[in-house]
């Protein structure tokens, strides 16, 4: 997922339910129920950018705890969109609370602020303003990733002690693809290069980002992936616009006294942490180039040690990266490694094993117990890339830490 600076202009779009059931997870005396949901539609032509908002989607109602979710992109007949024609750059789930009776835009592709009093509610992560504040996210490696939380951990939501009275939970789903049928360059499209884009002649006039004004410096980054742009094209390539949506699976349970609540993490390597006397201050950009140099270096390595106001037991992590990354890597202030997070890259042609492109991270489920982060200890996250020419990178660790273990028997 890339800087969400253009991520924050919002539109409402409720998702539809498909379908649900309930299955027994094994060694667990919970039933996990499982209900997919379908997104509002949304239209893209060939190489156009997506870069849609919905508000009040379709989520579990009541106080449960959040399993996993499983997201996919399909075209209007239901078929997974493979990478090499509608790529995923990024999509995320955003809780956030509103007084009740208030309404949001009805138009998805509004980009105006909803109107209506709301408040947004991040994860437990470092980073500044509005950059990565999401409770899920990814990229193209979404099909291959796990989310799944062991037994007895979840996300818990819907509980009213933490809602003020008057006012209610609901969630926010952003998303960017890129569509790069008939792209002259498919791979360099996808990686929101400007040079690649039919940028409007004042862009850098007005364009503005979460530190500023944008320079001729910006090369690279989502905000060259605007709703509506569109790559370079083969010239006379011709291909009908066509309607897509984000479906996506959620596992839950009820919330019970079995339930272990964990917090969401999100660390990025571009974190550039000072201190203002007794009060650490983050500055995040979420993006960061990568210039091949004539050295005889063959990786680019990225880091940023982050001091962690509260720690935890260490239940699940995993890297969100783009194409041309080795591994992302959880470092204990000691050194210790706490999670490394490989790359799966496909082979072939069809959705989730699209040949050349990032379908998936490994995921770590550490042995309970076994590693621990104490409050106030300095982690480090750190990156390494392929020395090579990306001009639009991430490196982020994702991952859920819990005050508590499961009792034994």
């Amino acid at each position: 997922m890339g800087l969400i600076s253009i991520s924050f202009i919002f539109s409402l779009s409720m998702l539809v339910m498909l379908s649900s059931t309930t299955y027994s997870q094994p060694q667990s005396p919970k039933v996990i129920q499982s209900t997919t949901y379908l997104s509002k539609e949304f239209e893209v032509g060939h190489g156009e950018v997506a870069d849609k908002k919905m508000y009040n989607i379709e989520f579990p109602m009541g106080h449960v705890g959040i399993k996993s979710i499983y997201v996919d992109l399909v075209d209007e007949h239901g078929n997974s969109v493979p990478l090499h024609e509608t790529y995923i750059h990024h999509w995320y789930i955003l809780k956030y609370i509103i007084k009740k009776n208030m309404s949001v835009s009805q138009d998805p592709n509004d980009h105006t602020k909803p109107s209506g009093d709301l408040i947004y509610k991040r994860n437990d992560g470092t980073c500044n303003k509005g950059i990565l504040p999401h409770q899920w996210s990814s990229g193209s490696e979404t099909r291959g990733t796990s989310t799944k939380l062991p037994y007895s951990f979840a996300v818990e939501i819907g509980n009213h002690a933490d809602i003020t009275e008057g006012w209610e939970e609901q969630w926010l789903l952003g998303l960017l693809v890129i569509d790069t049928r008939g792209a002259e360059n498919k791979k360099i499209c996808i990686q929101c290069r400007c040079d690649q884009f039919n940028l409007p002649a004042n862009f850098y006039d007005v364009t503005v980002g979460f530190h500023g004004k944008v320079t001729h410096e910006y090369k690279a980054g989502v905000l060259c992936c605007q709703d509506k742009f569109q790559c370079k094209m083969i010239k006379g390539f011709q291909a009908p616009r066509r309607n897509l949506a984000i479906r996506y699976n959620i596992t839950w349970v009820n919330w019970d006294q079995h339930q272990i609540p964990v917090r969401f993490y999100v660390l990025d390597v571009t974190d550039r942490v000072t201190n203002n006397g007794s009060e650490t201050i983050h500055d995040c950009q979420a993006e960061f180039t990568i210039l091949k140099n004539n050295s005889t270096n063959l990786f680019h390595v990225q880091k940023a040690s982050i001091p962690m106001k509260k720690g935890g037991y260490l239940i699940y992590a995993s890297g969100h990266t783009h194409t041309g990354v080795i591994n992302a890597t959880l470092y204990g202030q000691d050194g210790r490694t706490l999670c490394t997070s490989t790359p799966k890259y496909g082979t072939g042609t069809e959705a989730g094993n699209e040949e050349g492109y990032l379908v998936g991270m490994s995921v770590c489920y550490p042995k309970l117990g076994s590693m621990k982060i104490d409050d106030g200890e300095t982690v480090t996250v750190e990156s390494i890339y392929k020395n090579e020419f990306l001009p639009e990178v991430m490196g982020d660790m994702h991952f859920y830490l819990a005050d508590e273990l499961p009792h034994k028997a």
